[in-house]
């Protein structure tokens, strides 16, 4: 149970050196004698980082096995750097029982390649009608410490409110998709003038940016945490300054898409290109790139959201709203925040892992690279550059709004807990 990383640069930073892992755990940083029997990770003075955490994963199993499953998208995870990865609620049955998210838990661990939390429902069915058993879920097998109805709002404040106050006896976090029902009626992309001009019904940024205020106020009211699922506007992140400026438990994500895309892409036409929330203008994403550069923006989340070729190979209103990014939210990052000079690895590591370890209550996630630290870890070749094709992606689906791009940063190993899960693009 050795494992010797040859001449990786933790951080990216200073001269090479090894790393010594020993039952997991890191036991020797330096100039390392190979132990007898060690397995060796040649790093070739790649970057070496925290395993990567993904708050928003979108697995599908159970119910839409069709589109991915727990196997399928825990490979395309540690392909993509993560060691851990929070499973959505929307389900079919709903993930609003122990029994659901332990049989998430469980399968996670059957298939080993990373880490899978389950996330509890807010509210029975996603109704936004009734609490589910959320100190049941808490209490089962899975430990869920973190719940959310993604996909759609707890828009009721009153049922908001009660998550709120009831999850700080659980040590929990509530998860908010930010969207005032009322105001996105039938919308079909960012309300503007683009979309105004080519037909699509609109999806006002204040739909976003209403439910984040009033949540932000809601929280502080109840000493709670609360999490906002992928934040789109300019207009959120100005919420969400003043909200941590006054000492609420907020915190935040955007996803890769919302960092590099826009609304420019509704002139293709192409539904690959469709989400919620929608993609949003240049000035959003310059605004959300530096929000998450100064960490009033806390972490990137994927949303990684697999369909089925028939829910998006189709008109543009009748397509579902999602899109794939588990392997290739680092390479986006590279492009979008390191590339631009707004991160350095270290900060990668803070937004990639440090951040959304925390804000998911995993302790032995996002830890130093330092002696006595679990050796759960990532290797990026920072030189490296990759041609997206969907079709060549672990997930089984393909709804990529990258595909054809040639993007920067390559995931050459991931390492969860001292044993090799991907390398060289395969699955170990």
């Amino acid at each position: 149970m050795s494992l010797v990383i040859k001449g990786a640069r933790p951080y990216g930073e200073g001269e090479p050196v090894d790393v010594l892992v020993e039952n997991g755990v890191i036991t020797a940083i330096g100039t390392v004698a190979v132990p007898e029997g060690a397995e060796v990770l040649d790093a070739a003075g790649q970057v070496l980082l925290p395993g990567f955490v993904d708050l928003h994963t979108h697995l599908r199993e159970p119910g839409r096995e069709d589109t991915e499953t727990i196997d399928s998208g825990s490979a395309a995870a540690a392909l993509g750097g993560y060691t851990a990865v929070f499973a959505m609620a929307n389900t079919d049955p709903v993930a609003d029982n122990a029994l659901v998210t332990d049989h998430v838990w469980r399968r996670g661990r059957e298939v080993g390649l990373v880490d899978v939390h389950p996330v509890g429902a807010v509210t029975v069915g996603l109704g936004g009608e009734k609490l589910a058993e959320l100190g049941t879920m808490a209490k089962g097998t899975a430990s869920v410490r973190m719940f959310s109805d993604d996909g759609v709002c707890v828009a009721d404040p009153l049922l908001m409110r009660r998550a709120l106050e009831y999850s700080t006896a659980l040590d929990a976090v509530i998860a908010q998709h930010a969207e005032e029902p009322r105001l996105t009626v039938g919308a079909q992309a960012h309300e503007g003038e683009r979309a105004s001009r080519l037909g699509y019904p609109g999806w006002p940024a204040s739909a976003e940016e209403s439910i984040v205020a009033r949540d932000c106020l809601l929280a502080r009211h109840a000493n709670a945490r609360l999490h906002v699922c992928h934040v789109s506007t300019a207009g959120t992140v100005d919420v969400l300054r003043w909200a941590k400026e006054r000492g609420t438990k907020v915190s935040a994500e955007v996803t890769p898409h919302h960092l590099l895309l826009t609304d420019e892409l509704l002139e293709t036409y192409d539904p690959v290109n469709k989400v919620n929330p929608p993609l949003r203008t240049g000035g959003d994403a310059e605004t959300l790139r530096a929000a998450l550069a100064e960490g009033v923006l806390d972490c990137v989340a994927t949303d990684h959201a697999p369909h089925a070729p028939q829910e998006k190979d189709t008109e543009w209103s009748a397509a579902r709203p999602g899109m794939l990014g588990l392997q290739t939210a680092l390479s986006v990052v590279v492009e979008t925040m390191v590339k631009p000079g707004l991160l350095d690895w270290r900060g990668v590591a803070r937004v990639l892992s440090e951040r959304p370890a925390e804000i998911g209550n995993l302790p032995d996630h996002g830890r130093p690279i330092a002696v006595g630290e679990p050796a759960s870890l990532a290797l990026v070749d920072p030189d490296a550059e990759w041609t997206v094709r969907g079709a060549e992606l672990a997930s089984i689906a393909a709804n990529t709004p990258y595909e054809g791009m040639r993007l920067p940063g390559v995931v050459t190993a991931t390492v969860l807990r001292g044993r090799i899960t991907a390398q060289e693009g395969k699955i170990r």
